[in-house]
């Protein structure tokens, strides 16, 4: 009997391509999972006990490298609203934490695992604990939303499977660190996941309104809260399609429209603060 000629062993690429195809097709179906409040239906290929670890030593890397803040106004003020919101969170198994980084950044941070930094310079346009409640409880929501996550998982796809996976699964320090502050937007991003990121930053309008609304603070200090921070970022912003977030006046509008929801929730809430303790910068 003839040999068989060698080409027939080797496998065309158009085979390779549909296996890899049916592999990334298998994460895609296992990894499906619905965001909270909004149900949306997300991928998730990264696990999120690898997300977690990856945060924790982050957030460990960002303290050590940034002056933490002696206001002692601010930081209990920050911690007893991160206590509320994270009553209301129904995640027990995070490690919470709140610190605040003396910086006059306008921005605040949530990781996953229930690690959270506010940044001294956005609390005084908060004015008050329900306006910081909007900061915080947006930031824990990408966490509860697994949104950094389904940032990795869509890049893993996007570079292909191993590839990504590989990436994803580092076990260097430093590189663990810059994937996932990429990912929760800590530091800068690329241009082509700019569009996908603003439905994430809306969803985290949602469920942190929600979030707030039962830990008893007011919602519709939400929509005032990001008129106040237009204003006082007039001169120095880029137009929304440039960014990664909606426009301030934007979001404003659209959280107006989920008031009713909210404020059906802070109706139910144990205890309602309104809009709690004003703020000093004494």
């Amino acid at each position: 009997m003839p040999a068989c000629p060698s080409r027939l062993y080797k496998i065309p690429q158009v085979a390779i391509t549909a296996v890899l195809l049916a592999a990334t097709g298998i994460a895609v179906w296992s990894g499906c999972r619905s965001t909270p409040v909004t149900g949306r239906k997300q991928l998730l290929i990264v696990s999120e006990s690898q997300e977690i670890a990856m945060g924790v030593n982050a957030y460990r890397e960002i303290l050590s490298s940034e002056k933490l803040s002696t206001n002692r106004r601010y930081v209990d003020m920050v911690n007893r609203v991160g206590r509320r919101i994270a009553a209301v969170a129904d995640r027990p198994d995070y490690q919470w934490e709140f610190n605040v980084i003396a910086s006059p950044q306008q921005n605040a941070f949530a990781l996953p695992g229930g690690q959270v930094a506010v940044y001294e310079g956005i609390i005084p346009i908060c004015q008050n604990e329900a306006g910081l409640a909007v900061v915080m409880s947006h930031e824990v929501a990408h966490a509860l939303a697994r949104h950094g996550g389904e940032r990795m998982s869509h890049s893993t796809i996007q570079s292909g499977l191993q590839k990504g996976l590989d990436f994803v699964a580092r076990n260097q320090e430093e590189g663990q660190k810059k994937i996932i502050m990429a990912a929760y937007g800590i530091t800068s991003e690329y241009a082509a996941i700019r569009p996908f990121s603003r439905v994430q930053e809306s969803e985290a309008d949602h469920i942190g309104l929600i979030l707030m609304a039962k830990a008893g603070y007011d919602p519709q200090e939400a929509p005032r809260f990001w008129e106040r921070f237009a204003e006082a970022g007039q001169g120095r912003k880029h137009p929304e399609f440039l960014s990664t977030h909606p426009s301030d006046e934007h979001r404003a509008a659209d959280l107006r429209a989920l008031l009713p929801e909210a404020t059906e929730q802070f109706e139910k809430a144990t205890a309602r603060y309104g809009l709690g303790e004003p703020i000093s910068s004494r």
